[in-house]
């Protein structure tokens, strides 16, 4: 889903760009490798953001509830 709204993004930036050159409007710092790049980036950081939630909800030691959690899951046996 996130592939698809980044694809989305790029495509109206793209759009964007195509609409502003037929208008007379340049920007030199507005061109394709710079909205692939922005693209790029964004890819990185959702990742990133992703991973970093993930690990987070993962590790029993980052938080109170975690730690009791998994006290509970060793009496039981479970981990």
């Amino acid at each position: 889903m996130v592939k698809d709204l980044l694809t989305l993004l790029a495509g109206f930036l793209s759009a964007l760009l195509f609409f502003l050159s037929t208008i007379g409007i340049k920007l030199d710092w507005f061109t394709e490798d710079s909205i692939s790049a922005f693209i790029w980036l964004l890819s990185a950081f959702i990742t990133l953001v992703v991973n970093i939630y993930a690990v987070y909800k993962n590790t029993y030691v980052l938080t109170k509830k975690a730690r009791i959690q998994k006290e509970e899951l060793e009496k039981r046996g479970l981990k």
